[in-house]
């Protein structure tokens, strides 16, 4: 983040510096007697505009850059908030649906004690001489009597085996069911991702764009400016040439007493080739120079505050660009650390889900079932 801004006061600096030798060149033209002209200096002016536009192009386009970002950021957030919910809601769903199939009341160890249809689903207490609840108690039963117990093993045999293909069909499917819950969560998270990143490469063809245009226009500036300052170094060499060539073969080299005669008469002289001056006329000229000394001073001090201001904006925009950065930098750092708590607590979840499945199947494994079946039918 340092770079940009080093070459931005850099920039700055230069243009500051450009300014003041074009108005040092401005004030030398004006000042000069031999070739100073009336009126503004459009030059100066045009420069002025064509710079401004140039600031006002590049803030334009670091402000849309902004507002790009920060749509991009709106689009993100959204879209995992989306993906949150998503979330949670097949979440609930499977809670609902588990609930549902593996924990209904008549699933319970305990629910033939709490059963309200257990009067009516109850038997009288002797069927007949072979009923197997007849238990040695009741007196209705005893030792060697069992004549059906073949039939009966092969009852609760089969009865077991029943039961445990029940369990394994009903633990297949829980499986394949969490499965495709897996699978379907998977590949929302995988569309999800793949729009993210088609968002984020479509933003960079865009700055890379940006940039590739800023680029062009920086390099036809510096062509233009190179081929500026080389007709201004070859028209001021032809000036310069041709003002030794003036004065070498000039009036006032040669001491040509006629030199310092006017035009529009006798009685009028040039002044900066006159050689005697009358009081009046020097304190004419001494009176005229402090008035041009306190113009230069008033110039200078309209610069000064000129600089001063140009400063003073510049240290403003400096500031407010790095307090823009730094709340940037505070809302990817907060979206970061909310992004990873959500994938925290989603992981935390899926571990515990998978816990709580691997200690449901252990505890309904068949041969619990069995020995428990098998000690109350023998009861």
């Amino acid at each position: 983040m340092s770079k940009p801004w080093q070459q931005r006061e850099r920039e700055e600096a230069a243009a500051l510096e450009r300014r003041r030798q074009r108005e040092l060149q401005r004030q030398s033209r004006i000042f000069n007697a031999r070739v100073r002209t009336i009126g503004i200096d459009k030059d100066a002016l045009d420069a002025q505009v064509k710079e401004r536009r140039i600031q006002e192009a590049a803030e334009k386009a670091r402000n849309e850059e902004l507002a790009n970002e920060m749509k991009q950021n709106d689009k993100i957030m959204c879209m995992l908030e989306e993906r949150q919910k998503n979330d949670i809601k097949n979440i609930n769903k499977a809670i609902t649906e588990f609930q549902q199939n593996f924990q209904n009341p008549e699933t319970r160890r305990e629910f033939d004690l709490s059963d309200p249809q257990a009067l009516k689903k109850d038997k009288p207490a002797r069927l007949s001489d072979d009923d197997p609840r007849c238990t040695v108690s009741g007196l209705q039963k005893f030792i060697g009597e069992d004549l059906n117990y073949d039939q009966r093993m092969k009852f609760q045999k089969e009865q077991l085996r029943e039961w445990s293909l029940q369990q394994q069909r009903d633990l297949k499917n829980a499986l394949a069911d969490q499965k495709f819950e897996d699978d379907l969560h998977d590949k929302n998270r995988i569309a999800l991702d793949q729009k993210t990143m088609e968002q984020q490469q479509k933003e960079e063809e865009n700055r890379r764009a940006l940039c590739a245009a800023t680029k062009d226009f920086n390099r036809i500036q510096a062509a233009e400016r190179a081929e500026r300052k080389r007709l201004e170094k070859y028209q001021k060499m032809k000036d310069d040439m041709t003002e030794i060539t003036t004065l070498l073969q000039g009036d006032f080299l040669s001491e040509n007493p006629e030199q310092a005669v006017s035009s529009f008469g006798r009685h009028r002289v040039i002044t900066d080739r006159w050689k005697g001056m009358n009081q009046e006329q020097l304190m004419a000229i001494r009176s005229s120079q402090k008035q041009q000394v306190q113009e230069k001073l008033r110039l200078k001090e309209e610069e000064h505050q000129r600089d001063a201001e140009w400063d003073r904006q510049s240290i403003q925009v400096a500031r407010a660009q790095l307090v823009l950065e730094r709340h940037q930098q505070r809302q990817n750092r907060e979206r970061r650390r909310a992004l990873d708590n959500i994938n925290a607590v989603l992981s935390q979840e899926q571990k515990s889900k998978n816990i709580y499945l691997k200690e449901e199947a252990y505890s309904n494994f068949p041969t619990n079932q069995y020995y428990a079946q098998f000690n109350t039918t023998s009861r």
